[in-house]
């Protein structure tokens, strides 16, 4: 039985190559574009959002990891809470520290310093505080302020 001849030229339908190259790139490669664009516009506010979540969450994280190490810190130093943050990441004689993470972990996700103030006649409990992504004082959504205070009183 003989093979089929086919022509390079011209496929099955009797165009021939180029009309179909020419109407992929007319027509079906712009309609594609469009149609990823607009899927872009709805999906991207969502995952903006929940990156913008998602940091928030670290951050209230972040700032009970430190209150939870400041505590430590008091219990095996008679009650004294220290200074400043620092102190927290000094390694003892077994390499032990009262915070993991090096300098990163005093960093908010938004990479300005965790802002601390320890206990006083004001203050009863040590106050660490992430001043939002804009790292100014007050702020709306993102740019919130988290702290201590505003967790335990369930303001966050």
């Amino acid at each position: 039985m003989a093979e089929p001849e086919f022509d390079d030229e011209k496929p099955a339908r009797g165009l021939p190559v180029w009309v179909w190259v020419l109407l992929v790139l007319v027509v079906v490669l712009p309609g594609a574009c469009v149609g990823i664009g607009l899927l872009a516009t709805l999906v991207m506010p969502s995952v903006i959002q929940k990156t913008f979540d998602a940091e928030t969450m670290r951050a209230k994280a972040d700032v009970l990891i430190i209150e939870n190490a400041l505590d430590q810190y008091a219990i095996e130093n008679q009650g004294n809470y220290p200074a400043d943050l620092d102190v927290l990441l000094v390694e003892d004689e077994h390499g032990l520290a009262f915070l993991d993470g090096g300098e990163d972990a005093l960093l908010d996700p938004w990479g300005n310093r965790y802002l601390y103030e320890p206990p006083g006649d004001e203050i009863p409990r040590p106050r660490v505080t992430s001043l939002g992504a804009d790292g100014l004082p007050g702020g709306e959504g993102k740019d919130r302020d988290i702290d201590t205070e505003k967790i335990r009183n369930g303001d966050f």
